[in-house]
């Protein structure tokens, strides 16, 4: 492949994958077409497209191979992504139930406004729950699924327990419920999110340039997945990293990975999906362990 080619990967990837699918959802919202199926299926084609381009110009070319985690990531991703979108758009239609006279959320503003705010509740309750699993033993096992992956690539943002990622965005959408949140900017945020999560734990050898400062990309999200529990303890962020700089966890530390490992820092974690959903439960391990 030549200079050019990786020229525009690395520096356009992003903006083009990323911002075209964010800009065709908030379309598909202002339309109102139905969020099912036409959303779920756009994020997949970009997905896909991650994917693809992984093969063309990855980060690591030893995370191209399988580390006896392909099916297990991918079951993750198929349970993970039902379970979500489904609590997503059913706790969020109970918003569509709330009287306009009891009604908090400004559904007045322009709909990608009510967006970027559905945006920043749940990314407030990712930052919070997410940091909070790095301290309580007991949110650490639910959590460790996650970390346990010893490579990353574009499958590894839904390696999650079913059980945390409700954890973590269980408050956040009680927040907008209360609120009396509109189900259609709710669905639209996360169906945007599944894309994010795809790049930000990609394989995948692009930039942001100093927009990684702000964005939770690869660049720095991959620190976040070193095998040292205490270098671990930064850039929590899943979409933007404003929590991350106001409450001091942001490191900026693209170009700074090298040769490190990423996976937990004890060997022998399961490798299995059903052995991986029983593990919080069965390991009493310590913070940082398995």
């Amino acid at each position: 492949m030549g200079n050019y080619s990786r020229f525009m990967i690395r520096w356009f990837s992003y903006p083009a994958i990323f911002g075209g699918t964010a800009a065709g959802m908030l379309w598909l919202l202002y339309e109102g077409v139905p969020y099912w199926p036409v959303t779920p299926i756009m994020a997949a084609g970009a997905i896909l497209v991650i994917a693809m381009l992984e093969r063309l110009q990855p980060f690591r070319e030893s995370w191209l191979e399988d580390h006896e985690d392909t099916l297990t990531d991918l079951l993750h991703m198929i349970v993970n992504l039902s379970v979500i979108q489904f609590t997503a758009t059913v706790l969020a239609r109970l918003g569509d139930l709330v009287p306009d006279a009891a009604r908090v959320f400004p559904t007045d503003l322009p709909l990608w406004c009510q967006v970027l705010i559905v945006a920043a509740v749940l990314d407030l309750s990712f930052y919070a729950m997410h940091r909070l699993s790095h301290h309580v033993a007991w949110l650490w096992r639910l959590h460790a699924p996650h970390h346990s992956a010893e490579r990353l690539y574009w499958m590894n943002g839904e390696r999650r327990h079913p059980l945390h990622a409700a954890i973590m965005a269980g408050p956040g959408l009680l927040v907008l419920f209360a609120l009396g949140t509109p189900s259609a900017p709710v669905a639209t945020w996360f169906g945007i999110l599944t894309v994010q999560l795809a790049f930000q734990h990609s394989n995948l050898d692009y930039s942001l340039g100093w927009l990684r400062k702000v964005i939770g990309v690869a660049e720095t999200h991959r620190w976040h997945h070193k095998r040292e529990f205490e270098d671990v303890q930064v850039n929590f962020g899943e979409f933007l990293l404003v929590w991350d700089h106001l409450l001091g966890t942001f490191y900026d530390s693209a170009g700074k990975l090298g040769d490190a490992q990423v996976g937990l820092l004890e060997r022998g974690y399961p490798t299995s999906y059903g052995a991986q959903l029983v593990a919080p439960f069965r390991r009493k391990s310590k913070l940082g362990e398995t």
